[in-house]
């Protein structure tokens, strides 16, 4: 496949070799010598102003991918195919898939003036994917089985590449147990603390678990580890190591012998990644630091990372995870609802906007958290299979990259979880497992 245009950015190339890598075996070639399209004799684009031949695929581009700033776009959505599009254009498809593809893929929205969460991160409700009702859908994805349907028409011989659905379940070990490992005064204050509220059943809970009578609530290690044997599949675990516990860092110390060896239990067996703390967003140092210290406990390099409560702004969140050394980022999500942040089912490197440059960051989104669901959206762990199931199989239509997120204390025993584990279980069983 050739691809021409008079003029072939850095933006152009970019979203060019995103859909060249999901629809081909081979690269799609671009050029802006006319002469050279013309005479070339196989499938072509011709993404300029003008139609040059009969035997092209025309598709006449907007100007976002020839712009070099940041700015405004006035975005009109419209049904096409029973699905949201918008930069409406002529040609052989109805709107330009390349720019409005690379604008929801490089989270273009996010880099405008914008309202914060009430944790400042990015709101999920300034989205044009919440605003017009597609935040459930891996749009591009679907685009894109369009596209490939529309040039089918037009070169009949065209080959696509044959791709199939991935699953890759991920856990976040923020609080890696409920009472184990906190130390006398941590306990101490949270016994007075249930005591006071009248909280007696968890009183008793903590006493036989400190004295050895009973399993930690938060601890399910063991099944997940027979979960994933069963179910034939490769977790990624990242694990919160802050050195200072505070705020919304509430993880067990690094320094905790017990702590320790369960990183080294996950790390001989797993992929396993940094879920930098809230605080390392802020500072450098304390990425760099709690990078350095779970490659030291682990015996590994950590090259995977997802942000503690998805706290992520772009640009500065990705630049510093590249220069710490991160080539894989799990945070494409947000952390107050669940859907597709970047309308994508599929792994894509990050374009750093702002310097109009692709990175080597590999970025995996994720489409569904455990905590959005049950905090956020005050879902019923039934509600919640029925969330998880509509994304699977809106996922496999597209054949698609699933990711999803759960922590460690949904699938124990905690009564405040109860079903939710019993969840995940046929979810993986029923479903992941006899799809592979």
């Amino acid at each position: 496949m050739l691809l021409y245009s008079t003029n072939i950015t850095a933006r152009l190339t970019y979203i060019i070799e995103f859909i060249g890598e999901q629809l081909f075996d081979e690269p799609v070639m671009t050029t802006s010598d006319k002469e050279a399209f013309l005479s070339y004799d196989k499938p072509k684009i011709n993404y300029s102003e003008t139609e040059l031949s009969d035997n092209e695929f025309y598709i006449k581009p907007v100007p976002l991918l020839f712009e070099n700033d940041i700015r405004k776009q006035f975005i009109h959505c419209f049904e096409l195919n029973y699905h949201k599009a918008f930069y409406q254009t002529s040609g052989d498809f109805a709107f330009d898939v390349f720019a409005a593809s690379f604008y929801l893929l490089t989270r273009y929205e996010e880099y405008l003036v914008h309202e914060k969460d009430e944790y400042g991160r990015y709101a999920h409700a300034n989205s044009i994917a919440y605003k017009e009702n597609f935040l459930h859908q891996p749009l591009i994805n679907i685009w894109l089985q369009q596209f490939r349907i529309s040039l089918k028409q037009k070169f009949p011989g065209l080959f696509f590449k044959k791709k199939s659905f991935r699953f890759i379940p991920t856990y976040d070990i923020d609080i890696a147990y409920s009472y184990l490992n906190k130390g006398r005064k941590r306990n101490l204050a949270s016994l007075l603390r249930s005591i006071a509220s009248g909280d007696f059943k968890s009183v008793k809970r903590r006493i036989n678990v400190l004295k050895g009578e009973q399993k930690d609530p938060y601890d399910s290690y063991e099944w997940l580890d027979s979960l994933h044997l069963y179910c034939r599949v490769k977790p990624c675990y990242f694990f919160l190591v802050a050195k200072e516990q505070k705020g919304n860092d509430k993880n067990i110390s690094p320094d905790n012998k017990s702590l320790q060896e369960l990183i080294q239990y996950h790390a001989a067996g797993y992929n396993i990644g940094i879920h930098p703390s809230w605080q390392s967003n802020d500072d450098e140092k304390i990425l760099k630091e709690e990078i350095e210290w779970l490659e030291y406990i682990a015996d590994k390099k950590i090259v995977c990372s997802r942000q503690h409560y998805i706290r992520l702004t772009l640009p500065e969140t990705y630049r510093r995870l590249i220069k710490a050394g991160i080539e894989k980022d799990f945070s494409m999500g947000y952390g107050s609802i669940n859907g597709f942040r970047a309308s994508v089912a599929s792994v894509f490197y990050w374009y750093d906007l702002e310097k109009n440059e692709k990175t080597r960051l590999q970025i995996f989104p994720f489409c569904f958290m455990d905590a959005n669901s049950f905090y956020e959206q005050k879902r019923s762990a039934q509600q919640a299979m029925n969330e998880l199931m509509d994304y699977y199989r809106t996922i496999k239509k597209v054949n698609g990259v699933m990711s999803t997120i759960w922590h460690n204390h949904f699938l124990g025993t905690d009564p405040m979880f109860a079903g939710w584990k019993e969840v995940y279980e046929v979810f993986l069983k029923e479903e992941v497992y006899w799809d592979g």
